[in-house]
């Protein structure tokens, strides 16, 4: 079998720790694997565990793979239009600029508060009919031209949309909140009654298919297979929806080592393992950026008797926290169940991932939740006694935030202090592996083929 992995176009590990670690059993199981993302640090997880990673031709990607690789500049965007790959796929530098003005996306009002997938599908596009028509087309042709007999994807509703249109089977990869029998990413409010929404412009681009309406973005999501990370008590859903439990599917190569420098920890000092995510995913501040986690950390932490392990995902360090206090160590990327392991305690932005590698292994947790998805996250790992949240404040569009270094040392001192956090931590991690993980995936996604 040829299985395409697509994600949300995203410029964070997220979304590819929950497909490498089914792409790599599947690939033991004689399957041919590849991957769509533009992006920079996806790309070089995707090229480092060895898969083949392919650009539709869609003048977005490319720009999108200039803005991740830091080269959206003169410079950058001239050696692009003179490229080979360009004059290749769309016949020279005057047709790609047409077509890049003709396809350009339509983003809707930012707002602090993202409710749901839908709500986020107009801050990533979507209410250009062309830009959705043009990216249909182009997932279209790279799923035909690739052969894949399977699609399975995570966060991308114009990629399950591109699968249907050529009848391909569909797997999904869903967290519950992304589920549309769920109430989004603010299931502990009532959501305001008239939220914006790309579904009328999906449904025009469906019906071009012969494809009845959807409700909401979400229902695209709902695959043939449709597998829901977690479990039902940290991850819950209605109880009639079809979808199977697959618990923590986390990514880290088999031959993955423990860094020589961590002989150099003291074993009588705390290790905190702060994870940002991507500290800043534009030129201009966006809501889900994730600075925050690393200047707070540093004004709360410098001076504590603890050993900081700072990770950022292949990200640069955002500008002005140069020199790191004397106990951070600085690290770009690291085999997330080694640190967890290795550390008493996690801090970070609330990414799903991120919470799942923390219940896995069985390390609390303190999560400053950098927007609404994260927040849902951290509120859920909270529920369980298995860590905290500190909610920063933030100006109206949610691009400023700030946490109290005061009330983060606070916090830290009684999660680590507090044996409760840690035990329920373990105690989740039992419960998490009883679903089988990767392993219990690849074996339901293999019996899905066959049945096929």
């Amino acid at each position: 079998m040829r299985f395409l992995f697509t994600t949300q176009v995203s410029n964070d590990l997220g979304l590819l720790t929950r497909s490498l670690p089914i792409a790599t059993e599947l690939r033991k199981r004689g399957h041919q694997i590849a991957f769509c993302n533009p992006a920079n640090a996806p790309r070089k997880l995707i090229a480092e565990a060895g898969f083949e990673n392919l650009l539709p031709k869609h003048p977005i990607y490319y720009l999108n793979h200039q803005l991740f690789t830091d080269k959206l500049n003169f410079v950058g965007i001239y050696q692009l239009l003179q490229s080979k790959q360009i004059k290749q796929d769309f016949g020279g530098m005057c047709r790609f600029l047409h077509e890049l003005i003709r396809v350009f996306p339509k983003i809707g009002p930012v707002t602090q508060e993202i409710w749901s997938l839908d709500h986020m599908g107009v801050l990533t596009g979507m209410l250009s009919e062309n830009f959705v028509r043009s990216e249909c087309l182009a997932l279209v042709q790279l799923i035909t031209e690739y052969g894949a007999d399977i699609v399975v994807d995570s966060w991308h509703p114009v990629a399950c949309m591109a699968a249907r249109v050529l009848q391909k089977p569909l797997i999904t990869i869903l967290q519950s909140d992304m589920h549309p029998n769920n109430n989004g990413f603010i299931w502990w409010k009532e959501a305001p009654r008239k939220i914006p929404s790309p579904t009328p412009v999906l449904n025009k681009v469906l019906a071009e298919y012969g494809f009845g309406p959807i409700r909401k973005t979400e229902d695209l999501l709902v695959g043939d297979l449709t597998l829901v990370l977690g479990m039902p008590v940290t991850d819950p859903l209605p109880s009639h929806t079809e979808a199977t439990y697959i618990g923590a599917i986390i990514w880290q190569k088999a031959n993955a080592k423990i860094p020589d420098w961590f002989s150099q920890l003291e074993k009588n000092k705390p290790v905190i393992w702060v994870y940002s995510g991507n500290p800043q995913y534009l030129p201009i501040g966006t809501p889900m950026d994730s600075s925050i986690v690393i200047r707070s950390c540093i004004s709360a932490l410098s001076k504590e008797n603890v050993q900081v392990v700072l990770t950022t995902g292949y990200h640069a360090l955002p500008k002005g926290v140069l020199p790191l206090p004397s106990n951070f160590r600085h690290v770009p990327y690291i085999p997330g169940i080694i640190m967890a392991t290795r550390s008493d305690l996690m801090i970070h932005h609330g990414g799903f991932g991120s919470c799942q590698t923390g219940l896995f292994t069985g390390t609390p947790a303190v999560i400053i939740p950098t927007y609404s998805e994260r927040e849902s996250n951290a509120r859920r790992i909270s529920a369980v006694g298995a860590g905290e949240y500190i909610l920063p404040t933030a100006n109206r569009l949610g691009t400023t935030k700030r946490v109290s270094p005061d009330e983060l040392q606070a916090v830290v001192t009684r999660v680590l202090s507090t044996p409760s956090y840690s035990e329920n931590a373990k105690r989740m991690s039992k419960k998490l592996q009883t679903f089988g993980g990767v392993i219990n995936a690849t074996q339901v996604i293999e019996a899905f083929c066959k049945s096929k």
